[in-house]
């Protein structure tokens, strides 16, 4: 059962968070701590680990959980961490949110699976989900991401999930469609932003907060922007937000994972390069990367 204060854990920004690879390829363990330190001083709640971003499904069972040690071992005081659960086996899934509880993290976000997507009818992801949450010793959220799955949850199957006692949230990264699941916002269940390019409309709507990669390379700017969803302040809001559609636009909306480590690099923190098949940014990439980011006043 999730524990009292479950919604309050859930409002804020949380990046989630890259894993750095050396040049080697290897987990660069030594960078994903530098950052984890700097992170914690940032004010941003806390980390999804082992998203999309954090490359997950790059990533051996042994890594997954040496980074997801790191994460939780080096989160700041109050802080708290998703784990991404993304796999097409419910064994594994189960095995890896055991894995997840033993280490510490606070909660598990679980991906639909998708390799068998013609067959992922609403039954099947309702047993799935709600079979996972019955034998978690985390609460979970679910997550929306169709751009990496290929599978949309319906609002109908999020409704009937969110009435699961172990199933506290929602996590939306899909480019339209939000506005579908924050009728269920409550006490008992969070919908969060996905992406920082709704962060704000998403928090009028009710959300109280997101998961943004922006948070990744220029948390303060993430957290602006969060404030003001807070304060219900629809001038300034508004106009941070076009600012921040911007960027990220040109960074991960141009590049994906490469662009948010090569942000994260030239704001000074470890991005490290993305592991194969992926492609780092080249040269002429980043000096057009970096011109954007200082026309926006983000770097000196």
């Amino acid at each position: 059962m999730p524990a009292l204060g479950t919604g309050s854990k859930l409002a804020g920004v949380f990046a989630p968070i890259s894993t750095p690879f050396a040049a080697n390829e290897d987990v660069d363990h030594g960078a994903l701590r530098f950052n984890l330190t700097r992170y914690a001083q940032s004010g941003i709640l806390g980390y999804l680990a082992l998203g999309s971003n954090g490359e997950s499904r790059s990533l051996a069972e042994d890594e997954k959980l040496r980074v997801l040690e790191d994460v939780v071992g080096h989160k700041g005081v109050g802080q708290v961490v998703l784990a991404g659960a993304a796999y097409d086996g419910q064994r594994q899934a189960e095995r890896f949110l055991a894995a997840a509880a033993d280490l510490g993290a606070d909660f598990g976000l679980v991906l639909p699976p998708g390799y068998f997507r013609a067959q992922m009818t609403d039954e099947v992801l309702y047993r799935y989900f709600s079979s996972l949450a019955d034998g978690a010793r985390i609460p979970l959220l679910l997550y929306n991401a169709p751009g990496f799955c290929g599978i949309s949850l319906s609002p109908n199957l999020v409704g009937r999930l969110a009435a699961h006692p172990n199933i506290v949230g929602l996590k939306d990264s899909a480019s339209t469609g939000i506005e579908g699941f924050l009728p269920f916002q409550g006490k008992s269940f969070q919908v969060l932003a996905g992406s920082a390019n709704f962060l704000f409309r998403a928090m009028l709507g009710g959300s109280p907060g997101g998961t943004v990669s922006l948070a990744n390379s220029f948390p303060e700017l993430a957290l602006q922007l969060f404030r003001y969803g807070q304060a219900r302040d629809e001038a300034k809001g508004a106009l941070l937000q076009d600012r921040v559609t911007r960027i990220n636009a040109a960074i991960s909306g141009a590049h994906g994972v490469a662009g948010v480590k090569a942000a994260m690099t030239l704001a000074g923190f470890r991005g490290g390069i993305p592991r194969r098949p992926l492609l780092p940014l080249g040269p002429a990439q980043v000096r057009a990367l970096r011109a954007v980011l200082t026309a926006e006043g983000l770097l000196p």
